[in-house]
């Protein structure tokens, strides 16, 4: 996997105390100005995706009262510009089938915000697809990119040579890693949101048709009850006018 990958090449470079050579992304400083991408839909009707995700993000920007705030999607926008809350940036309208490309806007101003010092880290808050009836709310700390320390390392079965060197491979690979996991998010929100679209929808229709038996089951009743009404004055008025007679 890439974060393997990642994660191999930045050990070999805290190995070989080469600290100033790793990616700005690995930078680790004060978090004075978290940063947070919220990735939700742009519309409604999936149950309760919407929900879980903005509740999520708002426990989030109450424990971080610095937070700027990054919205994927219209929901999660609509909301934190009407709560104020310091949104950076916004990407609405991603098409239900999003692509490699559709990703990486979002990944680089997160990359740009990152190495300008205008975010200190970069938390993520996406749906995970599960399965059909469960999405979970993950919460992914994305940036800075969490790479063993010193101490922390272990020997590695193989040592593995980097071509040209590993602060090359590290500066090619970082980038790459960001967007592969911006994008995996989105993904992650596409087959979310379908998922449970499909299911409020059926719910919709189950209560929909069980609303229709009992309307259709209390309709009979009265329409009963009413001829049995007409039958009995029926029946009373023949009575009557044999008495008359």
């Amino acid at each position: 996997m890439l974060s393997d990958v990642v994660e191999s090449v930045s050990s070999s470079l805290v190995e070989g105390e080469l600290q100033e050579s790793l990616h700005p992304l690995l930078e680790r400083r004060p978090n004075n100005t978290p940063g947070l991408l919220l990735i939700t839909p742009d519309r409604g009707l999936c149950g309760g995706l919407n929900t879980n995700l903005i509740r999520a993000a708002t426990l989030f920007v109450a424990s971080h009262p610095n937070a700027k705030v990054i919205c994927v999607g219209r929901k999660g926008n609509d909301f934190f510009r009407r709560t104020r809350a310091d949104v950076i940036g916004t990407f609405l309208k991603m098409p239900d089938y999003p692509t490699y490309e559709d990703a990486l806007p979002i990944a680089r101003l997160i990359m740009e915000d990152y190495t300008a010092g205008i975010i200190d880290s970069l938390t993520v808050i996406y749906p995970r697809y599960v399965n059909t009836v469960i999405q979970r709310t993950e919460t992914l700390e994305l940036l800075p990119v969490a790479t063993p320390t010193s101490t922390e390392t272990t020997p590695h079965a193989v040592d593995y040579i980097y071509e040209p060197d590993p602060a090359s491979v590290l500066n090619t690979l970082m980038p790459r890693y960001v967007e592969i996991q911006v994008y995996r998010a989105v993904l992650e929100l596409a087959a979310s949101e379908q998922s449970a679209r499909m299911v409020a929808m059926r719910n919709a229709t189950d209560a929909a048709q069980e609303m229709i038996l009992q309307l259709t089951l209390v309709r009979n009743k009265l329409r009963q009850e009413q001829i049995t009404k007409e039958l009995l004055d029926i029946n009373g008025g023949v009575e009557a006018m044999a008495q008359a007679q």
